[in-house]
């Protein structure tokens, strides 16, 4: 049986349109989710399913069901989540979506699900296990690397060191890579349980793995952009080989 892995999504947007088409719903904000997280999550031999934000109590009715939690990018988490005043700089926040998921995180953390956390998701694991962020790059970190890149996600714009003998290293079966960067946030302090294991040259942290628990692995670039290669490919592959491993222990419905 393919594990069915729930793909949570943080963007809301705007309808281009001012005023609705005749055949279109009514102008609104609309939930938005990159159609590469569902196709690489496919290509990887598992069932992608998109998690809207819902009441606390329906969360652990859904994490019975699912087999893993891909947390994909999105806005800035607001700084009150990690006990921080707004930057100048900050972006765009959506508080009521940050909270909805950092419960769905908490929740599958505990339960010990398999968790792949891409950019803001990364992020957002860091904060929930008590880290901190950096809110401006340019700002905290300085240096010549360009994280928030002009190219196009396929494009990699800058390499990546991998500590040897790591999750991240064995997932990607890579210890150095290209990738491309859409952030302007990062972590500053590490949250409990968890290491950094993969870095920019200007040392900013680009992934990270629980200590404490299996498959908890977060990168901070845009990994569902780059599937057209090898490495890329194999991160999914391994995502889903965990939470495969979780549907063969699950017991049968009734």
């Amino acid at each position: 049986m393919a594990p069915l892995i729930g793909i949570s999504t943080s963007e809301l947007r705007t309808p281009p349109h001012a005023q609705p088409l005749a055949e279109s719903d009514p102008a609104r904000r609309e939930l938005a989710l990159g159609l590469d997280y569902p196709r690489a999550i496919d290509a990887a031999g598992a069932i992608p399913v998109v998690v809207p934000p819902m009441a606390a109590s329906d969360l652990d009715g859904l994490l019975d069901r699912i087999d893993g939690l891909l947390l994909s990018g999105g806005p800035d988490i607001h700084p009150s989540y990690y006990r921080s005043d707004p930057h100048a700089f900050l972006g765009p926040t959506e508080p009521p979506l940050d909270a909805f998921e950092l419960e769905l995180l908490r929740r599958a953390d505990v339960r010990g699900m398999p968790i792949l956390a891409i950019c803001r998701g990364l992020q957002a694991v860091n904060v929930t296990r008590g880290g901190t962020l950096f809110q401006h790059l340019p700002e905290d970190v300085g240096g010549d690397i360009q994280h928030r890149q002009n190219e196009p996600g396929r494009v990699a714009t800058h390499e990546v060191r991998i500590e040897p003998d790591t999750l991240v290293s064995w997932a990607l079966d890579e210890t150095r890579i290209d990738v491309n960067s859409f952030h302007h946030q990062a972590i500053d302090e590490m949250g409990d349980g968890l290491r950094a294991v993969a870095w920019a040259p200007d040392g900013v942290v680009e992934a990270i793995e629980a200590t404490d628990r299996p498959f908890l692995l977060g990168v901070q670039w845009h990994a569902e952009s780059l599937t057209g290669r090898e490495d890329h490919r194999r991160l999914f592959r391994s995502f889903v080989a965990a939470a495969s491993d979780r549907v063969r222990v699950r017991p049968a419905a009734a």
